[in-house]
């Protein structure tokens, strides 16, 4: 019975099952109503693939193996269990850093494993081990800055040295031309650590000039970096699952973080290279003074929303913090009790990780088919009564549209000022994370209604319940 546990075939069967069930459970994820079910598919193909892993005669060291697991599940479930949805993308970040850090880890074992031989691996397998390294290091500590940023433990404007990109494409150089020593037939453990050091700093100089507008691109990019470097590392140990599930992960990473610059139409290098924001405390262009709004109060908020017959809801990050997606359901059930038909516009980079918007959103028990796109929403807004705005800032802003200076010129956002009236639910004047002004808000249109999310709603609802 051991001996065909072992085999070699029966554990390739496993992989096969385990890989159609992570294909099955990324289908699954598409959509909300089914996204729990291909959570569970997902996770089921990756226990599976981890059995199979065990039960390879070359792997021994099971109790460091249930170390490691038991340490992982102590730490992991509590985490993800008290994790609060506006720190979810913080949570994603860290994570992902993990798994890069873990790769580089790996890299770094099996090189010097090889080299207590007195030589180097194979190139069929010290090239992958090389580009782990470099890969994994990046991503874990360029995962680390990002999660600071998000945090707030870093300010989240762009952080950067005279010379920045110089001294990256010196980083970089260092990093390769390391590898390539290596390579070449240098047998040394100490290279190896200048690889890992060179790659670490150019992950921290690589995210720090990137303002908090870009975060949720440079998320996705990095996630799907450490996937690539999960696959070489599955090269390098003749590990099937890390490299299908590496591949998987580097392969949908890099999709999504195409869209999300797509979204925002910018570039990858672009974005890399240093972008802008950080969440300015001022208008721009205004000379220090405050230009001329309109502000509103909740009962003349609720009289707008109760008389409309269509009125969208366009969330921001604004949502997020202030925790306000049940009780904009609650208005939302409120208003269409009364006839009004209620629908909820989502930009792909609203908040701070892809899908954010969808995640607070149906957590509120939504209804999927009450989200639209962009593409979807934008025309309809013509024929909208009332927009009500929570927390949006830079994916509203018509500056993107109509004024070629903008940093944010040609970006794609929700055409909200087209509507017959806009609400828009702010904390105070200061700018978003684009740290750029918004002229929607000085619209003859748009009144502004200013407070925190959640109270402002609230007292809107408690209004409309009035009248």
């Amino acid at each position: 019975m051991a001996s065909f546990l072992q085999d070699l075939d029966f554990i390739r069967s496993l992989y096969i099952v385990a890989f159609v069930l992570f294909v099955v459970g990324m289908r699954g994820v598409t959509h909300p109503t089914t996204a729990r079910r291909g959570n569970w598919i997902a996770a089921l193909g990756m226990a599976i693939a981890v059995v199979a892993t065990l039960l390879d005669e070359r792997v021994g060291d099971f109790g460091l193996i249930a170390l490691g697991i038991a340490l992982g599940t102590v730490i992991g479930v509590p985490a993800a269990r008290q994790v609060k949805m506006t720190a979810m993308p913080q949570m994603v970040a860290l994570f992902n850093g993990v798994g890069g850090g873990a790769v580089a880890l790996i890299s770094w074992a099996e090189y010097r494993g090889e080299l207590e031989f007195g030589v180097n691996p194979e190139l069929e397998t010290l090239i992958p081990i090389l580009f782990a390294a470099i890969i994994g290091s990046i991503s874990f500590w360029g995962s680390n800055i990002a999660f600071a940023k998000l945090q707030g433990i870093l300010p989240g404007k762009p952080i950067g040295v005279p010379g920045q990109q110089f001294l990256n494409l010196a980083l970089l150089l260092v990093a390769v031309g390391a590898a390539a020593a290596i390579a070449a037939g240098s047998e040394s453990e100490g290279l190896f650590i200048l690889i890992l050091v060179a790659a670490a700093v150019l992950g921290n100089m690589v995210v720090l000039p990137i303002g908090g507008a870009d975060m949720p691109v440079v998320i996705s990019l990095l996630n799907a970096l450490t996937g690539l470097s999960a696959a070489a590392a599955g090269m390098a140990l003749d590990n099937v699952a890390l490299i299908v599930g590496g591949i998987i992960v580097g392969a949908s990473g890099t999709i999504l973080t195409n869209l999300m610059a797509d979204a925002m139409n910018r570039s990858i290098p672009n974005i890399v290279a240093g972008g802008f924001g950080g969440g300015g405390t001022a208008p721009d262009g205004g000379g220090g003074e405050e230009r001329p709004h309109r502000s509103t109060d909740a009962t003349s908020v609720a009289s707008q929303l109760s008389l409309a017959d269509r009125v969208v809801v366009a969330p921001g990050y604004g949502l997020a913090v202030a925790q306000a997606q049940h009780t904009v359901r609650e208005l939302a059930d409120e208003l269409e009790k009364r006839g009004v038909e209620v629908s909820y516009a989502i930009h792909p980079v609203a908040g701070r990780m892809p899908g954010h918007m969808n995640v607070l959103l149906a957590e509120a028990d939504v209804p999927y088919e009450a989200l639209k796109e962009m593409d979807e929403i934008n025309p309809e807004f013509s024929t909208t009564d009332v927009t009500l705005v929570i927390g949006a800032n830079d994916v509203t802003n018509p500056a993107a549209r109509e004024n070629e200076g903008s940093p944010i010129y040609g970006m794609p956002i929700l055409d909200v000022d087209k509507s017959e009236q806009v609400v828009v639910l702010k904390r105070s004047m200061n700018t978003g994370f684009a740290g750029i002004d918004n002229p929607l808000f000085y619209n003859e249109n748009t009144s502004l209604l200013f407070g925190d999310a959640k109270a402002s709603v609230q007292e809107v609802l408690a209004a409309v319940k009035d009248l």
